[in-house]
């Protein structure tokens, strides 16, 4: 029992401590700027300070989503574990609720972070990255179901 839960759930704690170490003053769009505004006038010489501005916000955004559509895929994987079962949406609704709360507590870290502003608006990409994770999850989990039970 201990593999499978170090298997299946040490992932999401690990994904989790990641999450939270991006929510850090480490990681403000102050200190992004200093890494994505170079890589982007180098790319775009041309670059207005207004698009530079907006394009640095669309890619920290994108970095949302994308972390808790990691985070939906952790989470199905751990709550479906090796079973054999049909609860693909089972899982998944749990999978979406933790990755809401959780994606409501890192706004709520931030708040004690000065140099983090905390947002609902995260909260809801978050919450999106997640559940666009959680619907491939079980398109994927249905389609493998149905391949095996086919004759």
């Amino acid at each position: 029992m201990n593999k499978l839960l170090i298997k299946y759930w040490a992932p999401v704690i690990l994904w989790m401590g990641f999450t939270f170490l991006m929510s850090t003053g480490a990681f403000s769009a102050a200190n992004t700027s200093l890494m994505v505004e170079p890589i982007l006038k180098f790319l775009f010489p041309s670059i207005s300070p207004h698009m530079l501005h907006l394009v640095h916000g669309v890619i920290r955004k994108l970095a949302h989503l994308t972390e808790y559509f990691v985070l939906g895929l952790l989470l199905f994987r751990a709550f479906k574990g090796d079973s054999t079962e049909s609860h693909g949406w089972g899982w998944a609704l749990s999978s979406l609720i933790i990755v809401a709360l959780f994606a409501a507590s890192d706004e709520f870290h931030q708040t004690f972070v000065a140099t983090r502003t905390p947002s609902i608006v995260d909260v809801g990409i978050d919450t999106i990255g997640g559940a666009l994770a959680l619907c491939i999850s079980s398109l994927v989990h249905f389609h493998r179901r149905r391949k095996k039970a086919l004759p």
